[in-house]
């Protein structure tokens, strides 16, 4: 008797269909709900966009939080690649430390973790305190509730989401090309940005994406650090919810982040498909 060719297929879709109607009722559903909410009023209506980009405020939101995302983008890729790169030059136990040192953060909460940065920040912190010792300053530098202070605590938080992918990266990097360059005679300045750099860009190119795009929804840390002055997506997305509501603009707001991250999403996949050629 002859098996039927169509029943392991049917048992995999028996065995996945579980998993697909979790994710439609607790990914998709929502989406396709806040879509709605975003174009009705209560009828269709396109209303809701237009304040957003008409507003004065809804604008000068979204500038500041693109504008914070990307600085601390850049700072994220100025730190970490470094950082990534001596890890990869470790050994032995000196890289387990290393790895570590770099992945403790994530065993503490977020929210622990900010509040410690006012400890370190604030007029009476450690940072204003030691340069008021050693006389480099007079009076405490304004560090914490501004655009500084949220860049410092959001690039504490996303440092390690650039620098281990980055890391991992690197690892896969054949060391025969760097050989092979030191045969013919490359310096070692000339190995690292003729051969190595270029092979390490689109990781560092999908890892400055992820930063910027984890940026855009960031809602604890400038709540804490920026104390109210520093409004960005997610802290607006927070009052027009709970404080006024305004589900509608919400949903509008919520929906043009989704976009942009979208769009940033199939920007990496693009860079990764065409480092894969």
């Amino acid at each position: 008797m002859t098996a039927d060719p169509a029943l392991p297929r049917r048992r995999d879709l028996a065995f996945l269909a579980p998993l697909f109607v979790f994710m439609l009722l607790a990914f998709d559903l929502p989406i396709l709900l806040m879509l709605g909410w975003s174009v009705s009023n209560p009828g269709l209506t396109l209303r809701h966009y237009a304040i957003v980009f008409q507003v004065p405020v809804y604008v000068k939101v979204l500038g500041n939080t693109g504008r914070i995302a990307l600085i601390t983008t850049v700072v994220c890729v100025a730190l970490g690649y470094p950082l990534a790169y001596w890890l990869r030059g470790l050994a032995g136990w000196a890289r387990l430390v290393g790895l570590v040192g770099l992945v403790l953060p994530f065993w503490i909460s977020i929210l622990i973790r900010t509040y410690a940065w006012i400890v370190i920040l604030g007029n009476a912190g450690v940072v204003n305190r030691t340069l008021q010792a050693v006389g480099l300053v007079g009076a405490p530098l304004p560090i914490l509730y501004n655009e500084l202070g949220v860049t410092i605590g959001t690039v504490n938080v996303l440092l390690p989401f650039f620098v281990l992918p980055l890391y991992a990266s690197m690892l896969r990097i054949d060391e025969r090309l760097l050989h092979a360059a030191a045969s013919l005679g490359a310096s070692h300045r000339a190995i690292f940005w003729r051969v190595f750099f270029p092979l390490t860009i689109p990781a560092v190119a999908a890892g400055a994406i992820l930063v910027f795009m984890l940026t855009l929804g960031f809602y604890i840390t400038p709540a804490v650090l920026g104390g109210g002055r520093v409004p960005m997506i997610a802290n607006m997305l927070d009052m027009l919810i709970n404080t006024f509501p305004r589900w509608e603009l919400a949903a509008a707001i919520s929906t043009v982040l989704l976009v942009l991250v979208s769009a940033f999403y199939l920007v990496s996949r693009a860079i990764r498909t065409h480092a894969s050629y």
